[in-house]
């Protein structure tokens, strides 16, 4: 059964199910829904407890032996299985379905997960997980949201924060969900329960911000110049490789092309987006992006991405002087505010 991680506490209220699934990208979410259903089992009477981690030299009947194994004492067991990259191959898959079809009535097993790609989130072992156990899949707190949840970890501490505060936070956090929780905790340490004011918060949160390459394309297309220039400064103060992030901006560019020139030859946006694999969040921008930009600023933009790389090559570019990360902000630019 699917299960909402808001809905998670209510059914640790009740008896526990022999097997539950976490899977997610956001570590701290998934270590705080893992460390529930942990305390939930020990108190429930699931004292002894095995970890079994899924890595190159794993042997999948490990897994299988404990599911069979009896604790020396008679107690109720808790197995954790751990795989870190999401793909426990051919035998762990077959292994998993065999596992799902056999649970014991005195283990309960705890399987861990990052974000299951949507080819694998299709497979065979993934739809017997999904049938035999609790599986609960914990989507990414997306940058909009995050001013929202900070808000709300804050009530949960009884404290608070203005609108300006609370921005001033998710700017800085943005991409570290663990460094965000930190810092709240801080706050919590540092002053008493009630409004925080603009000066307490900004004395006490740090620069944390881990940004991410991809998500720098939806600042772009959301046309978010300030977090677009923060995210290429940030990705260059940690060290990114440039030819990534060129890539990255050039893959968005060529994208925009592909459906500006589709839509202009008559064809509907909603069968082009199907057609080129562009959902969630990124499907929402794309629309008011197409709006903004002219289909001569996209072919523009991309003469513009193959000079960057020149510059990158140091070869001579036309267009640009200087430095190619500079050169590559004009670029993000030109997309960002349109044309």
């Amino acid at each position: 059964m699917q299960l909402r991680i808001d809905a998670l506490d209510a059914h640790l209220t009740k008896s526990l199910a022999p097997l539950y699934v976490v899977t997610s990208d956001e570590h701290l979410l998934a270590l705080e829904a893992a460390d529930k259903i942990r305390k939930s089992a020990r108190a429930q009477g699931y004292t002894e407890r095995e970890v079994l981690t899924v890595e190159r030299s794993f042997k999948w009947g490990e897994l299988l032996a404990a599911n069979q194994s009896q604790s020396l004492f008679g107690d109720k067991k808790l197995i954790e299985l751990r795989i870190p990259t999401g793909k426990p191959g051919k035998d762990g898959g077959a292994a998993l379905q065999s596992y799902a079809k056999n649970l014991s009535p005195d283990n309960l097993t705890l399987i861990t997960l990052p974000k299951l790609d949507w080819q694998t989130a299709k497979a065979a072992w993934v739809v017997a997980l999904q049938q035999a156990a609790v599986f609960i899949d914990i989507p990414s707190v997306e940058r909009a949201q995050l001013p929202n949840w900070i808000a709300t970890r804050l009530a949960a501490q009884r404290q608070s924060a203005d609108k300006q505060s609370i921005s001033f936070i998710a700017d800085r956090v943005e991409g570290n969900l663990l460094a965000a929780h930190q810092e709240i905790q801080k706050l919590g340490l540092l002053h008493p329960e009630g409004a925080l004011s603009f000066e307490q918060i900004h004395d006490a949160v740090l620069n944390v911000a881990r940004y991410d390459v991809f998500k720098l394309n939806e600042a772009m297309l959301a046309g978010d110049v300030a977090r677009l220039v923060r995210m290429l400064e940030g990705l260059q103060g940690e060290g990114e490789a440039l030819p990534l992030v060129l890539w990255a901006v050039a893959e968005e560019v060529r994208t925009l092309l592909k459906l500006k020139a589709g839509v202009a030859a008559g064809k509907q946006l909603g069968m082009l987006m199907k057609e080129y694999r562009i959902w969630g969040p990124r499907e929402r921008l794309m629309e008011p992006a197409l709006r903004r930009l002219k289909l001569s600023t996209l072919e523009t933009a991309l003469q513009d991405a193959a000079q960057v790389d020149k510059m990158i090559k140091g070869l001579r570019a036309k267009a640009f002087s200087g430095d190619a990360w500079d050169a590559l902000l004009q670029l993000a630019l030109k997309i960002a505010r349109g044309a």
